[in-house]
């Protein structure tokens, strides 16, 4: 099954083009930081930094916003900041991101809870053994052992009538627990836990636990031939709702002063736990972890493409990126080139403000 491109209205694009030439700074999201103290970018570092990201042939839109404050928005080609648009492998950021207020609420133990015996029906005649040992925990940082369902097997993977018994009888190709195998299959089953034991879609869980208390939109999304919301792809949300939800992140889980996702969680989503062996950046549960310059981390959701949310909390700042969703960004280079205009341009900027 291929992914189907968003079909964009001739007249809307060329719009929204048109629109997107001037920094759009009407209609800022309701960001939960105090933004009357924060200090702007300046001008002569968002010219440097919007210049260069306008060399970027496949970048669609770009938000960069410090202590609440949207410091530059521009939207260079595509549907404008507020139309919801294909997130790709972001959608595993926010599935993690389910879980974990799941387990605050107790609908799962925690992440060492195995698998297995909630996908009891799931599971293949004469299972490896290793299989009772695959914990939520194992699924979230990709440690899952199993044989991966992305990259070359991405295309057989979807192409199954029954996704979840599909990635469950995977072959184990390393132990659980053991190196990253990054795997969409892997997000997909939580998507299967979660359905089973709230007994609710995972869309219904997403609009109730982030749309809501966020105010954001999340429409639905592509599922699987058992009507399970797909669990690592084809998510659909705007810039300004990534932003929103980045935003989230960065005030340690809060959204105008509502706990959305417990503050523990943030912790336990950003602590390296694996290691990508395409990238060497850290892995946590849902989130990439790397470094700026002068050592401090920073955090990124990414999917294919270059669609891209980037937490750095000790410049307060949060990024959100949108791109070709059909271009590769992994092999081209280009996601390298997406990180670069961040701890080069970006992170700089925002220090030096902080004095």
């Amino acid at each position: 099954m291929k992914n189907s491109p968003l079909k964009i209205d001739r007249r809307a694009f060329l719009l929204a083009s048109v629109a997107g030439a001037a920094y759009t700074l009407a209609r800022q999201p309701a960001l939960s930081q105090s933004t009357a103290a924060a200090a702007s970018f300046d001008a002569g570092a968002v010219d440097d930094i919007v210049g260069q990201a306008a060399l970027l042939p496949a970048l669609h839109t770009f938000i960069v916003s410090r202590q609440g404050k949207i410091q530059m928005q521009r939207t260079f080609r595509g549907p404008p900041a507020d139309r919801p648009v294909n997130v790709k492998s972001v959608s595993k950021t926010i599935i993690a991101t389910l879980v974990g207020i799941a387990i605050d609420r107790k609908i799962f133990d925690g992440l060492d809870q195995p698998i297995a015996p909630l996908l009891a029906d799931k599971l293949p005649r004469n299972a490896d053994p290793r299989l009772q040992r695959v914990t939520i925990g194992n699924l979230l940082s990709m440690q899952a052992g199993l044989e991966r369902t992305s990259g070359p097997n991405y295309g057989s993977w979807v192409e199954s009538s029954d996704w979840v018994r599909y990635a469950l009888s995977r072959e184990f190709v390393d132990e659980p627990g053991g190196g990253m195998l990054y795997s969409t299959g892997n997000s997909h089953l939580l998507s299967a836990l979660l359905t089973a034991k709230t007994r609710r879609s995972t869309l219904q869980n997403a609009r109730d636990w982030l749309g809501k208390p966020l105010d954001i939109s999340i429409p639905p999304w592509p599922r699987d031939p058992q009507g399970i919301y797909f669990g690592g792809n084809d998510m659909l949300l705007s810039p300004r709702a990534m932003l929103i939800f980045g935003e989230m992140f960065l005030n340690a889980g809060q959204s105008d002063g509502q706990q959305i996702v417990p503050k523990s969680w943030i912790e336990e989503s950003w602590k390296p736990r694996t290691s990508s062996p395409f990238t060497g950046d850290s892995y946590g549960l849902g989130w990439f972890v790397s470094s700026a310059a002068g050592g401090q981390p920073v955090y990124y959701a990414w999917g294919y493409g270059g669609q891209m949310i980037y937490v750095v909390p000790h410049a307060s700042l949060v990024v959100v990126m949108t791109s070709d969703p059909g271009a590769p960004s992994g092999r081209s280079g280009y996601v390298r080139q997406l990180h670069d205009l961040v701890s080069q341009r970006i992170v700089p900027a925002a220090e030096a403000l902080n004095g």
